[in-house]
């Protein structure tokens, strides 16, 4: 099975005071982290969505895998996992695993456990105790149906809740704490 990754790193970071793939992490861009922890994982492409300030992220982190640009990237997350998803169509990838600039916690450990239930009809989400989080994979025969309920920020909130999801403990080799505030 062919896994591809996608950073979600599109967002202004209006309650963090800057757009969060600026933000320093360790040695590292919150970028260049979330997609090195995907390469770590051994995802098989890794696309990375930029909005604000797309072209400050890329000046600043050269060594980013591909990128895509979300034109309507203040409409909210929705959108940018769209424009992941989107930028996936046409490639042998069976899965997508999705990834949030802002969760420096999440470890490659983590998302090979959810690469691990990688098929085409895949539903996975990683387990933090009783809660549900990130990383999520998204089989490739869910991908128009996410696309076409994904609103604002809520991404594919709706969509999971809707069908039955495969929970996959995480919580013992990585966090859900995602940076929202310096």
């Amino acid at each position: 099975m062919s896994t591809a990754g996608v950073v979600l790193a599109a967002g202004a970071g209006r309650r963090y005071g800057m757009p969060k793939a600026l933000v320093r992490h360790g040695d590292r861009l919150l970028v260049q982290h979330a997609a090195d922890t995907l390469r770590a994982a051994g995802c098989t492409r890794i696309v990375v969505v930029l909005g604000a300030a797309a072209d400050e992220v890329r000046a600043a982190a050269p060594d980013l895998p591909e990128t895509v640009v979300n034109p309507d990237w203040a409409t909210g997350m929705a959108s940018s996992l769209r424009a992941g998803l989107a930028a996936l169509t046409g490639t042998p990838a069976t899965a997508a695993l999705i990834l949030l600039v802002d969760m420096p916690g999440v470890t490659p450990e983590a998302v090979r456990r959810v690469i691990g239930h990688s098929a085409p009809d895949a539903l996975v989400m990683g387990g933090y105790g009783e809660r549900r989080g990130h990383p999520v994979l998204l089989g490739r025969d869910h991908w128009a149906g996410v696309a076409r309920t994904a609103t604002g920020d809520r991404g594919a909130r709706d969509y999971l809740r809707s069908h039955e999801v495969r929970t996959v403990p995480v919580g013992d080799v990585a966090d859900d704490y995602d940076m929202d505030t310096p």
